[in-house]
């Protein structure tokens, strides 16, 4: 399934969300307002799926829970979070309305980060962005790289419902890592005609990540040897090359 268009807050957040029997399924409301202003005369709200305890995340939900109290709020084992009704952890299932989620540990942009993953799609917070991936606020690069890696090896057609419309800005570094990616450069004038006609960059799809994103590419030739002449010594493993390329990636610049 495609969800909807998400609902544009702050600077660069997407909130998402997909139509239920008993109102909206919302993923991440870090704003009440492009939610009540939506959904405002909706009687109920389905369910509230949340990735992590960041408050661009979750600043909405204690105005959304006060407008409907019955709303089930589906969180992380996180004490940060503290209006959870149902803690998920890896493994685990969450059935909503006719929705069903695998939860997915990606621990790394904070320690208690999950993604939701079903009927093809992947709700997947701050963990990974088109053309990039999360600080690592809360993990190391071990950690992180295995989340990564844990959502890569989803099926091609996953649709990535990343939280932030950071696709042209990262796509510099990835462009400058790997110039001579021809499907990234196919990227990159997909996104740019998507923000010149105003519409969102997202979702994307995995199998377009997995060949232009350089956070997923830690085995690319053309980026290890970029890498490797920017920190002049050669890279001994993937997750070495994983903090090189997160150490890179904070402080660049074009």
């Amino acid at each position: 399934m495609s969800p909807p268009p998400p609902l544009p807050a702050f600077a660069d957040n997407y909130l998402w969300w997909l139509p239920g029997t008993h109102g909206p399924l919302l993923v991440d409301p870090g704003d009440a307002t492009p939610i009540l202003e939506r959904f405002g005369n909706a009687a109920s709200l389905t369910a509230i799926l949340l990735t992590h305890h960041h408050d661009d995340h979750i600043g909405g939900v204690a105005a959304l829970l006060e407008r409907w109290p019955n709303t089930p709020v589906i969180a992380p084992h996180e004490p940060r979070i503290p209006f959870a009704t149902q803690r998920v952890s890896a493994g685990d299932v969450v059935d909503v309305d006719a929705y069903r989620f695998n939860v997915i540990e990606v621990h790394g942009h904070t320690r208690s980060h999950i993604a939701y993953h079903g009927h093809g799609l992947l709700f997947c917070g701050d963990a990974l962005f088109s053309l990039g991936c999360g600080r690592m606020f809360e993990g190391d690069a071990a950690t992180m790289r295995a989340s990564l890696d844990r959502l890569a090896a989803l099926s091609d057609d996953t649709q990535v419902c990343c939280a932030h419309e950071y696709t042209l800005s990262n796509a510099a570094f990835a462009q400058h890592l790997m110039p001579r990616n021809t499907a990234l450069a196919a990227r990159i004038r997909e996104a740019r005609a998507q923000r010149e006609a105003g519409k969102p960059t997202l979702p994307s799809r995995l199998s377009d990540e997995r060949a232009c994103n350089p956070f997923l590419r830690l085995d690319d030739g053309e980026l290890l040897a970029t890498l490797s002449s920017h920190l002049g010594h050669a890279l001994t493993d993937r997750d070495a090359t994983f903090a090189a390329l997160r150490g890179w990636k904070d402080g660049f610049r074009e």
